[in-house]
């Protein structure tokens, strides 16, 4: 009996001081365990639409309402602008650039945004939207007062009919806690003009007009430029031009090129509270302001690309790929160089949600895998490049996350529960760290966010990082510190 007795404290005592049980090896690719888990994650992978959207009842209620308003919105605007033909599936189906219809209310009580429009240098009328932090606000984290000027962002989306409304969350998430941010639709998506404007006959000006018969000009054009819209030039024409609509100001306006018959904003509207003064801090030499882009999918192929030749950018974050030099595949990365300090928040899964087996290849082109995932295939796409070049870089790979995960998409399409609260997590410190120029705990184990819950509510959770990252695929970082440099290529034990 005292034996017995010394056994129960013995193991009560070992429980309360955290002793670790005898290591139990991970299942191995084939054995019935490993494939139970696997079949756990693929059914995670559909989080947000099982344990969010429909467990939620605000959530439908807020959807029609909102896609009916946006739907009777860009009728209208369609109407006041016949010769600025928007043929987009973000047009054409209201519910498309909702976004998350439980922020509605976010403008009037968390932060501001207005509407803008400008043209590309097509001539394409570009639409979207600048968001601000709320006059006399404080940050919803730290309750520190905000004071202008704002570091700012500028977002690009997605391809594949990609709208700025899906982006709408990272966008009013960086705006209430102190930044300047856009968020526009690139050529022939959203609610953005699919034709080009140029070559057209003086008297037919305000017409689009291209020569789809025309031999290709600088190697980025052809002979009806932003035409398709699934072409990487578009996005990093879209990128481009969107940062010198963010940086114009009334004494030096946006240009608008061909912009006749369409009402074009002049210049950015919260240009006086964008801070475009350099930062002698920054670890970016020759940066000239204060400025982040962000991309996802062929947008963050997209900023991947103009990070490295724009001196405007200071910092990047890459949704579902950055890509570094001599990547090749969906998002090619050839000539890309690193330059400033690259966040990489990647995902597991494609469009699709694919057994471990098909994990070859990347997430977006899967493949044949018998041996199981490789856990170095997210870090191959651009980490690694950045890590070599000494560049600050940092992975994020997202358990059981898909290539939907970073757009806010009603009801049908893959993505995990808690994956874009985790990005936005990480995104806030990253801009935080090299724009702002303070010391966010990057490396922590548990964060904190607020989620919009609908009816203008914002509700906590308490995010564990370790399990809410791969078990498949590394997490990695290489970061300069005050201490010196510091790097793990294994965040989370995977085996790389």
């Amino acid at each position: 009996m005292r034996t017995r007795r010394l056994l129960i404290a013995s193991s009560l005592f070992s429980l309360a001081m955290g002793a670790a049980a005898p290591a139990v090896a991970d299942p191995q690719p084939g054995d019935p365990a490993y494939t139970t888990r696997d079949a756990q994650n693929i059914a995670a992978a559909y989080g947000r639409v099982t344990d969010e959207q429909l467990q939620n009842p605000a959530y439908l209620p807020a959807l029609v309402q909102a896609a009916t308003q946006k739907g009777v919105d860009q009728l209208l605007t369609q109407v006041a602008t016949p010769t600025r033909p928007e043929l987009t599936p973000g047009n054409l189906f209201p519910g498309w650039n909702v976004g998350n219809p439980l922020r509605a209310g976010w403008e009037h009580s968390r932060g501001r945004m207005t509407a803008v429009s400008f043209t590309n240098q097509y001539g394409a009328l570009l639409r979207g939207h600048v968001y601000r932090p709320r006059p006399g606000a404080v940050d919803p984290y730290t309750g520190r007062e905000l004071h202008g000027p704002f570091p700012g962002v500028v977002i690009t989306e997605g391809s594949v009919q990609g709208s700025e409304g899906m982006y709408e969350w990272l966008a009013q998430d960086l705006a209430e806690r102190g930044y300047v941010v856009l968020t526009y639709d690139v050529q022939g998506q959203g609610t953005s003009e699919t034709l080009p404007h140029q070559d057209s006959p003086a008297d037919t000006n305000a017409l689009p007009f291209c020569n789809p018969f025309a031999a290709p000009g600088d190697g980025e054009t052809t002979g009806c430029p932003g035409v398709p819209s699934q072409q990487l030039s578009n996005f990093v024409v879209g990128t481009r031009n969107a940062l010198s609509f963010f940086t114009s100001t009334p004494r030096h306006h946006y240009p608008n090129r061909a912009a006749d018959g369409a009402d074009v904003s002049a210049y950015n509207p919260y240009w006086r509270l964008f801070d475009r003064s350099p930062d002698r801090r920054t670890v970016t030499p020759g940066r000239t302001t204060r400025i982040a882009i962000i991309g996802h999918s062929m947008g963050a192929a997209a900023v991947s690309k103009v990070q490295g030749t724009d001196d405007r950018v200071e910092a990047v974050v890459a949704l579902d790929k950055l890509t570094g030099p001599g990547s090749t595949g969906p998002l090619d990365g050839s000539g890309n160089r690193p330059t400033v300090p690259a966040l990489a928040v990647q995902s597991e899964y494609g469009f699709s949600v694919t057994p471990w087996f098909m994990s070859g290849g990347s997430s977006l082109t899967p493949q044949p895998s018998p041996e199981g995932p490789d856990p170095m295939r997210e870090r191959a796409t651009g980490f690694d490049a950045w890590r070599r070049a000494g560049v600050d870089s940092m992975l994020v790979v997202p358990r059981a996350s898909t290539h939907l995960e970073y757009t806010d998409i009603p009801l049908v399409l893959p993505a995990s529960r808690y994956g874009q609260d985790l990005t936005s997590v990480y995104v806030q410190r990253w801009l935080d760290r090299y724009l702002k120029h303070r010391d966010p705990d990057l490396l922590g184990t548990s964060f904190r966010y607020l989620e919009p819950t609908g009816n203008g509510h914002w509700s906590p959770v308490h995010l564990r990082r370790d399990r809410l990252l791969s078990f498949y695929y590394c997490s990695a970082y290489a970061l300069h510190t005050d201490s010196g440099p510091r790097s793990d290529g294994d965040i989370t034990g995977v085996g790389c």
